[in-house]
């Protein structure tokens, strides 16, 4: 279980987080909604180490990880699957899960691993001796989360994963993402696209101006009159 405890970060000035508190259950997947500049990229970038808090504890199965190294962080079993892809383009595509694999070092879980993210983007499978940045946008959405898996995550944080992304391949990303969380992993989901992360959430928050402005299951948002107006585009 990953738990927020009244977490702040600062950018120079700027109060990014303001106290939150946020518990992430085994098992669920639970998804951060707000707008452009609220937080929530701050948020995932600050639990695995790549920004640091003022104050607050992050704590991972009962440990406070705050302040630890990103790659120790990773080891723990929280990997990030940042917004925008950040595959290595001139790299094969199973070079770049190979990369993924970097702190596994018994063979035979890399190749375990790797199929298993074949089995769920078959596309990889038949683009596997491909230059990464040959790849299409969707593509390389698929690899940057295969990659990610190939880390055997205990929790799989996702940054925006269906940014810019075309409707029918949006829906299958978010299809994987049922799929990997079924499969026994944890799942924290920021989505520009707040009705369809509401719609596969057990658990949301609303981040407003970096605090916590609402909480409640994803069902029970999805109803909310205000996050209809606010987030779903609804009148």
């Amino acid at each position: 279980m990953l738990r927020l405890k009244s977490l702040s970060v600062y950018y120079g000035g700027i109060h990014a987080l303001r106290g939150i508190d946020i518990e992430v259950a085994d098992g669920k997947i639970v998804t951060l909604i707000g707008a452009n500049g609220a937080g929530k990229s701050t948020m995932l970038n600050t639990v695995v180490g790549l920004v640091k808090s003022a104050s607050g504890k992050i704590v991972w199965d009962g440990e406070d990880i705050a302040g630890k190294d990103t790659r120790d962080i990773v080891s723990m079993g929280l990997v990030l699957i940042p917004e925008g892809r950040r595959v290595f383009p001139n790299l094969t595509v199973d070079e770049n899960l190979r990369l993924g694999a970097y702190i596994q070092r018994d063979p035979g879980r890399v190749r375990q691993s790797r199929e298993r993210c074949f089995d769920l983007f078959p596309r990889l499978r038949e683009r596997m001796r491909q230059s990464a940045g040959t790849l299409s946008g969707g593509e390389q959405q698929m690899l940057a989360v295969a990659r990610g898996l190939m880390t055997e995550p205990k929790l799989l944080m996702l940054d925006e994963p269906s940014l810019g992304l075309a409707p029918l391949i949006s829906k299958m990303i978010f299809d994987i993402i049922k799929e990997i969380n079924r499969n026994g992993a944890t799942v924290l989901l920021i989505e520009q696209n707040a009705h369809a992360a509401l719609e596969i959430a057990d658990y949301a928050y609303v981040l407003e101006t970096g605090a916590i402005a609402m909480q409640n299951t994803g069902a029970a948002l999805l109803r909310d009159e205000g996050i209809r107006k606010a987030y779903l585009g609804e009148s």
